[in-house]
């Protein structure tokens, strides 16, 4: 749940224009959210089958 809700903040906190992020920056933060996500639902589905 945790998780769902920083995820929630940061693309809300990166899809703010007045942010000031260079595009090359906001390409990388964004990749890196979705790296954690994917991530995380991997572990999720993998506990699920294996349980």
């Amino acid at each position: 749940m945790t998780v769902s809700l920083a995820y929630k903040v940061v693309r809300k906190l990166l899809s703010i224009p007045r942010v000031g992020l260079r595009s090359e920056a906001a390409k990388d933060a964004k990749l890196l959210v979705l790296r954690h996500e994917y991530a995380v639902l991997r572990r999720q589905i993998s506990g699920r089958i294996r349980a």
